[in-house]
């Protein structure tokens, strides 16, 4: 008897489709994931990249591409830092993973931001210089960034005024002076880095503290300080007797 289309003839076995095989990475973000939720200092850079470009890339394997990033930048802290522009240039870097890395360093910022606002910032120094070297040290051009402060020496705002060269940020000492007026600051903390890494003040950075204080005390607004900072550290003007 012949079996009916569709029916499964009498005495033949049926055979399972075969499996595709799992990636050699299958089980490795739940595994990353445990891993850092029980240890989350315990990660190497590549790795900590590895959890951020999982947004980017729900399924594939992004650890060639996390290695490849730090090849290329040199740390962790240069990865998320480096421009967008800079970042694309990377082999397999699209939108989706630069907006997973630029998450990640303006949520670092603004956490160290909230550190300091609106606090004393002689009792709260060092989280301001963390704060400067976050936002500042990695940048591959000059920034210059001004502090303003209330009568109490409370933080009320951070501003980015210039950017300019790899050694060279224009500064306008009335332009300062005038924003400072606008805010109701009675003093202002100076900032900008040096790409080069050495921290130290140049004859420029000297004379420009000197115009941009002149300028504050026609306006009766105080100069706390100037700080350059650097991959190799940070250096205060007003520790360093400068002004």
């Amino acid at each position: 008897m012949t079996p009916a289309s569709g029916e499964t003839p009498p005495n033949k076995a049926v055979v399972a489709p075969e499996k595709a095989p799992l990636p050699h990475y299958s089980g490795h973000r739940a595994r990353l994931r445990d891993r850092f939720l029980a240890n989350p200092d315990g990660l190497p850079d590549y790795e900590l990249l590895e959890l951020l470009l999982f947004q980017a890339n729900p399924r594939g394997d992004v650890k060639p591409l996390a290695k490849a990033l730090l090849a290329t930048f040199g740390s962790f802290a240069r990865v998320i830092s480096a421009s967008p522009e800079a970042l694309r240039r990377v082999d397999g870097v699209g939108d989706a993973a630069v907006a997973a890395l630029k998450t990640a360093e303006a949520s670092a910022h603004r956490l160290l931001k909230g550190e300091v606002m609106n606090q004393p910032v002689l009792g709260a120094w060092d989280r301001v210089l963390d704060y400067c070297h976050a936002t500042m040290d990695h940048r591959p051009i000059e920034q210059f960034r001004v502090l303003f402060l209330d009568n109490r020496n409370r933080l009320i705002a951070d501003e980015l005024q210039q950017t300019g060269t790899i050694n060279h940020t224009p500064v306008y000492p009335r332009e300062v002076a005038r924003r400072a007026l606008e805010l109701h600051a009675a003093a202002i903390i100076m900032v900008h880095n040096h790409p080069s890494g050495d921290p130290a003040p140049s004859a420029a950075d000297q004379d420009m503290t000197l115009q941009v204080r002149d300028a504050l005390r026609a306006v009766g607004v105080g100069l706390h300080d100037h700080i350059v900072v650097a991959r190799g550290g940070h250096v205060s003007f007003r520790s360093q007797g400068l002004f």
